[in-house]
């Protein structure tokens, strides 16, 4: 089920509410954690039942876990093989899903072989509730997860608002305030933040990602059949799948977030406008911010961070992001994606330790420029299905295909594509987002990473406040973004990871 589908928001949305807070005043805290985690599984299964036993497994499995490495009568030797073996399952069941063919068909292409698994089909969200658990037995094993009960457990695990694409919640974040006393009660306030976030995402995703895809894709999909696109047609392809890939998921972690507080559960924040970076370090404080988290504490840090000299540092950089990039996909193009993004951490690295020795200032437009130059190249790499396809863009953008200011592979697609990237290269880079618009309601859970800038005169106007008029703004954004459903439904980018 989608967020941005009429059976999620005049259905299954308003029953799942009152629900919920009803059993939480008249049945009892287990009656409403009972039916919030049955609600969730609903909205999973809504998608596929057959993996509903799978999903289930795994929080029992991993909870089961937890308690083993929370004992006390076992040594740290003990509790590492059950951690180790724990952990391997896990990645087991992730790498059937989501890596078995990949690496099938690397063994076919060497050894000249035929073998073939069929096709398997990817659970949604698999990646990112792996990622979930395998935080929490790491956790546990280091005595930092508290003693849960299951039901809460599987609540914070299958709880449907960051089930399928995140954010990524640790345990010692969600499970607390569900075992709140407040988490049971309606309270207005975070029933009207979250309404308008989530009206603010859907506008995002089907207002302007929606219509961004339809210059991005006939682009993309030209370069994919053979053609060479013109240097117009490659930059409006590239930035305005750039731009598509932002607001799509931006536009889903605001609705998560906004779900989340009708429930009065906070979510971590997963995007402070990452397109206003000033270099690729920046960039990752700020783009997934959850995904960025769990690569620095959970593969960054253990594989020895900085600690170890500077040329181990870099190289623990750029396996990290091509760690980060297989996670993302299993494709030759999401490891180069990945392994483009090891290699900007680790040149900006260095080169901020020659800048740093020479004095040498930067000026921030000309790092921003580079950075955002960076991005939307390796963005090529993401969205394109093969390396042949990626490197057929970038040879256009780079001019090697001609000069062309005409669009002859897009004959439906003129110039007049260039006003949608245009305006929503302005909101991404200029406009204050929306932590900054509800920060006086604290939409999200503050994470180390993520500092607030001071609004200037006139985007204090635009700071959410629950008055008449914001009412009339959020009911209209939200209707806009109703309304262009009609026109085009379609999935969220991350959910194919």
């Amino acid at each position: 089920m989608l967020f941005n589908s009429y059976q999620f928001m005049f259905a299954f949305l308003p029953a799942a509410l009152a629900m919920f807070f009803l059993l939480g005043r008249f049945a009892g805290r287990d009656a409403a954690i009972g039916f919030l985690t049955l609600a969730s599984i609903f909205f999973y299964a809504w998608w596929s039942w057959i993996y509903i036993l799978l999903i289930l497994a795994e929080v029992a499995f991993s909870f089961l876990i937890g308690r083993q490495l929370e004992r006390t009568d076992l040594d740290d030797r003990q509790r590492r093989w059950i951690l180790t073996g724990a952990i391997a399952i896990i990645l087991v069941v992730l790498g059937y899903f989501k890596y078995a063919n990949f690496f099938l068909g690397i063994i076919n292409d060497l050894s000249g072989t035929e073998l073939t698994l069929g096709k398997i089909i990817l659970p949604l969200g698999i990646s990112f509730h792996t990622f979930q658990q395998i935080a929490y037995l790491v956790d546990a094993y280091r005595r930092r997860a508290k003693h849960y009960r299951f039901m809460d457990f599987a609540l914070f695990v299958t709880f449907f608002p960051q089930l399928v694409a995140g954010p990524i919640v640790h345990h010692n974040e969600a499970i607390p305030q569900i075992r709140q006393p407040g988490f049971l009660k309606p309270r207005t306030i975070n029933l009207l933040v979250g309404v308008s976030l989530f009206g603010l995402g859907l506008f995002k995703k089907t207002v302007i990602a929606d219509t961004l895809a339809q210059v991005a894709n006939p682009a993309f999909t030209s370069a994919a059949g053979g053609a060479h696109l013109t240097l117009v047609e490659a930059w409006m392809g590239a930035l305005a799948y750039s731009l598509q890939l932002y607001f799509d998921f931006s536009g889903y972690s605001d609705m998560a977030i906004g779900l989340a507080r009708m429930f009065n559960v906070r979510f971590p924040a997963n995007f402070h406008s990452p397109y206003k970076a000033v270099n690729i370090a920046d960039f990752w404080r700020r783009w997934h911010m959850t995904l960025s988290r769990f690569l620095r504490d959970y593969l960054y840090i253990p594989m020895g961070g900085n600690r170890r000299g500077p040329a181990r540092q870099m190289l623990n950089l750029f396996l990290t992001m091509l760690l980060g990039g297989l996670w993302h996909g299993a494709g030759w193009t999401f490891i180069i994606w990945g392994a483009l993004h090891g290699l900007f951490l680790a040149l900006q690295r260095l080169w901020s330790g020659i800048a740093k020795r020479q004095g040498i200032n930067l000026p921030r437009p000309v790092g921003w420029f580079i950075t955002m130059l960076c991005v939307m190249a390796a963005w090529v790499y993401f969205r394109a299905d093969t390396i042949h396809t990626a490197h057929s863009v970038l040879a256009s953008l780079a001019g090697l295909n001609g000069f062309g200011l005409k669009t002859p592979n897009l004959p439906d697609l003129p110039l007049d594509g260039w006003p949608v990237i245009l305006i929503a290269g302005l909101v991404a880079t200029l406009a204050p987002n929306s932590a900054e618009i509800f920060r006086r309601y604290a939409p999200t859970l503050k994470l180390v990473t993520l500092s607030y800038r001071r609004l200037g005169r006139w985007e204090e106007y635009l700071e959410w406040r629950p008055v008449a008029l914001w009412a009339l703004a959020a009911g209209l954004v939200t209707t806009a973004g109703a309304v262009a459903i009609l026109g085009w439904q379609s999935e969220f980018l991350y959910f194919q990871f």
